[in-house]
Formats: C-alpha cells, structure tokens, sequence
C-alpha cells in the first residue's frame, strides 16, 4: 500500500509507465500468494503461483530502482522498499523450496 500511495506522487507523465507497472507488480505479489495459497493441496499449482509471486517481486524490485534513479523517491524510502522487497523475496523462496510446509 505504501508503494500504491506514493507513487501516487510520480509525475504524470509516468501514469502508464512506471506508476502502473510498481502498482501492478507489487500488488501481483500478494494475489499470486492468495491464489496459490487457496489451492496448496495441488502442490504443482502452488508452486507454479508462488514462482510467479517471485518474479513479479523481482519486477518489483527493478521498478523501485528506477523510482529512485528518476528521483521520484528519495534514499530513505528506496532503502526501505528494497529491504523489504528483499524480505518479501526471502520468504517467497523459502514458500518455494518448502511447499509441502504449507500443505
């Protein structure tokens, strides 16, 4: 939500270029995790659903630095959402490596 509320501040010609894609991306993340976690008991689709979590994490990662490199957000904050990312990412893959945990 933090990413949707301040890119909310990115200028307007960035609407259909970065501002949408951190949007999406970030908010892929969660549903992947909901839509695979709804159907664990078929561990391939789990998995399937995590490892798409874990790519748009990754895409995630790639918009919040070019936020930054375009100044749309200052150190403070991209340290920020890159160590969560970070976090974010550790979990996915240890969800990944471990499905049967989550069964």
């Amino acid at each position: 939500m933090e990413i949707f509320h301040q890119s909310e501040n990115f200028p307007s010609g960035e609407k259909y270029a970065l501002t949408s894609q951190i949007i999406r991306s970030s908010r892929a993340v969660c549903s992947n995790i909901a839509e695979g976690y709804r159907k664990r008991t078929y561990k391939k689709h789990f998995v399937v659903k995590l490892a798409d979590a874990f790519m748009e994490n990754t895409e995630t990662e790639v918009w919040i630095g070019f936020a930054f490199r375009c100044n749309y957000i200052n150190e403070e904050t991209y340290n920020r959402w890159n160590n969560l990312n970070t976090e974010i990412g550790k979990i996915i893959h240890f969800m990944l490596m471990h499905p049967e945990k989550f069964q």
